[in-house]
């Protein structure tokens, strides 16, 4: 599972607990101007991968790491489909990242109110 929140003007990520062995990442931080958007999305796990590299694929109980597909990079965190969010990114290592949070609501909330101009 992964803790999202905003800290000077910047996307926290922070992975936790077991997930930190599986995916091989403890924290990502992004610039919001480079988030997209957020979405609440429990359908994505259903979607192609692509090949891992790193990370950890248990069809059915997780997917956590860096997956390449069609040309770009997505990191996975998710065991809980139905807690699954979707942050879009532009110019950054990772196209997309997907991770699963206790409240995806809150978290997409979070995400486009701090991406709103002051």
């Amino acid at each position: 599972m992964a803790e999202i929140s905003i800290d000077d003007g910047r996307l926290i990520v922070e992975i936790e607990g077991l997930s930190r062995v599986w995916a091989l990442k403890k924290r990502l931080s992004i610039p919001l101007t480079h988030v997209r958007g957020a979405t609440a999305d429990p359908g994505i796990v259903r979607e192609p991968k692509g090949f891992r590299a790193p990370g950890t694929h248990f069809p059915g109980l997780i997917v956590a790491g860096t997956f390449h597909i069609g040309g770009e990079r997505v990191f996975w965190d998710v065991r809980d489909a139905s807690k699954a969010v979707v942050v879009e990114l532009t110019d950054e290592r990772y196209a997309r990242l997907i991770v699963q949070v206790s409240d995806p609501r809150a978290a997409v909330a979070l995400i486009e109110r701090a991406k709103l101009p002051s």
